[in-house]
C-alpha cells in the first residue's frame, strides 16, 4: 500500500540541509488513530528529515477532544457498572475506557447489540454483510464507528441504520463492497471515510444538511466525471479535505467549496486544468497531482500562483517546464517528468532588483524541490539558490 493509500490528506514534508542525489524515502503514514485506549502513534526518524503528518495531527487533536469531553463528564458508576454487563459477549469492553466496545478481527457475520452507553464502536475486520439498525438502536450516544474491511453493500445498509445515529462525527466504512455513497447520512458527520469501495455514484443531495463534514475519502473507487459534479457534491459547506486519487477522473473536479484546504486527485487521467480553477478555492494549501497526464499544455504557467499554496505535488506527469513558484510554496515535487532545465530566474516569483527587499518580509518560502527523475543533470543554477535562499534540500 503506497503513500496515496495509507495517508491521502497528510502533508509528507521531508527536509535535509544537504544536497542529495536520487530518490529520498518519504514518509509513510499511519492509519488514523483509535481513541485513547488502544492509541498507537508510530514517529519516523532519519537524518535530518523532518515529516509531519496532517492528519495524524487533526485526527490526534479530534481524539483528544473526546477525552477531555470523556473526563469532564465521567460516568457514572451505575452507567459503567450497566455498559459492561450489556458488553456482548464477541466484543470487548475495558472496565478503564467503558465508553469503547471492541469487536474487531472476530470473523462477526452480523453486528450484535451494542450497549446503551457506547461513544467508540470497533467492527473493522469482519465478514458484516448487513448495517442493521436494531443492533445500534439503543446506542443512541455513538460518536465512532469503524466498519473498514467488512463485505457490506449499499444493499445491506438498511433503511435510516445511519441517520438513526444523531451523535455520530466519524463513519469509516473502508474496503467495503458499497457502489454508491450510502444515504441518509448521520447529520452531525465530521468524517466519511469511504476508499477502496466500487462507488461509482454520488446520488443528488446526499450531502444536504452536513455542514459539519470537513473529511471527504473516496480515494480508490470508480468515479467518473459524470458523478463529480457541483450538484453530487452540493452541501459540503465546510470541507477541509477531499480524497478522489485513483478514480477515472478526466477533469478537474467542480463545486468544491471555497472551505477546501487540501486536495487529492493523484492516479486519475486528468489533462487539464483551466484558467480560473483555484480562483474558487482561496484556501487551498495542499494540492496533489500526481500520476496524471498533465502536460504544459494543459495549463497555463501562472496556475498555481495561489498565495495560500504550501505544498505542491505533480510527479510522473508530462511536465517539461517547471511551472511559476509562488512565494508562499514550501514543497515543490516534480520528479519524473520531462523537465530538460531550470530557469531559475524565470521560476523566481520576485524579480532579481527587488530580491533582497523583498526577501527580508516576504520572500520566497520553498525549502525542498523534488526534481529527479527528469533529464536534468547537476549542478542547480546559482540563480536558482539565489531566489529560494530558505532551500534545503534539492533531489535531482
Amino acid at each position: 500500500m503506497d503513500g496515496t493509500e495509507r495517508g491521502w490528506d497528510r502533508a509528507a514534508w521531508t527536509g535535509s540541509r544537504s544536497l542529495k542525489k536520487g530518490r529520498p524515502v518519504l514518509a509513510q503514514h499511519p492509519d488514523p488513530a483509535p481513541p485513547p485506549a488502544r492509541a498507537q502513534l508510530n514517529s519516523q526518524s532519519g537524518g535530518n528529515r523532518l515529516s509531519f503528518n496532517m492528519e495524524m495531527f487533526f485526527t490526534t487533536l479530534a481524539v483528544l477532544l473526546l477525552a477531555v469531553s470523556v473526563s469532564s463528564q465521567e460516568m457514572p458508576y451505575e452507567h459503567m457498572l450497566s455498559q459492561l454487563q450489556a458488553c456482548p459477549k464477541e466484543c470487548r469492553c475495558p472496565p478503564n475506557f467503558p465508553n469503547a466496545v471492541y469487536c474487531d478481527n472476530r470473523s462477526l457475520k452480523h453486528i450484535p447489540t451494542i450497549p446503551p452507553f457506547t461513544w467508540y464502536l470497533y467492527l473493522q475486520n469482519n465478514l458484516i454483510e448487513v448495517l442493521s439498525a436494531d443492533a445500534l438502536r439503543n446506542a443512541t450516544q455513538l460518536k465512532w464507528i469503524n466498519l473498514n474491511r467488512n463485505k457490506i453493500s449499499n444493499e445491506g445498509v438498511e433503511d435510516n441504520a445511519l441517520k438513526a445515529m444523531t451523535s455520530l462525527v466519524h463513519l469509516y466504512m473502508d474496503d467495503n463492497l458499497l457502489t454508491s455513497v450510502p444515504s441518509p447520512l448521520p447529520p452531525k458527520l465530521e468524517q466519511l471515510r469511504l476508499s477502496r469501495n466500487k462507488i461509482s455514484k454520488i446520488p443528488a443531495g446526499v450531502f444536504s444538511g452536513l455542514n459539519r463534514l470537513t473529511l471527504l475519502d473516496l480515494q480508490g473507487n470508480k468515479l467518473q466525471d459524470d458523478a463529480v459534479t457541483e450538484v453530487s457534491l452540493k452541501g459540503l459547506s465546510n470541507l477541509v479535505q477531499i480524497n478522489l486519487a485513483k478514480n477515472q477522473l478526466n477533469t478537474m473536479p467542480p463545486g468544491l467549496p471555497p472551505t477546501t484546504t487540501q486536495l487529492y486527485l493523484d492516479g486519475n487521467n486528468i489533462e487539464k486544468i483551466p484558467d480560473e480553477y483555484f480562483k474558487g478555492l482561496p484556501k487551498i494549501a495542499f494540492l496533489r497531482l500526481n500520476r496524471n497526464k498533465l502536460a504544459n499544455g494543459g495549463f497555463r504557467r501562472n496556475v498555481f500562483n495561489i498565495s495560500s499554496m504550501l505544498d505542491l505535488q505533480l510527479s510522473y506527469n508530462q511536465i517539461s517546464e517547471v511551472p511559476f513558484i509562488p512565494s508562499s510554496l514550501e514543497h515543490l515535487h516534480l520528479d519524473h517528468n520531462k523537465i530538460k532545465s531550470v530557469n531559475g530566474s524565470e521560476v523566481c516569483p520576485v524579480s532579481s532588483a527587488m530580491l533582497n527587499a523583498y526577501f527580508e518580509e516576504r520572500g520566497p518560502r520553498l525549502r525542498y524541490l523534488r526534481l529527479d527523475g527528469n533529464e536534468i543533470k547537476p549542478p542547480i543554477s546559482r540563480e536558482l539558490m539565489v531566489c529560494f535562499r530558505l532551500l534545503r534540500a534539492v533531489v535531482i
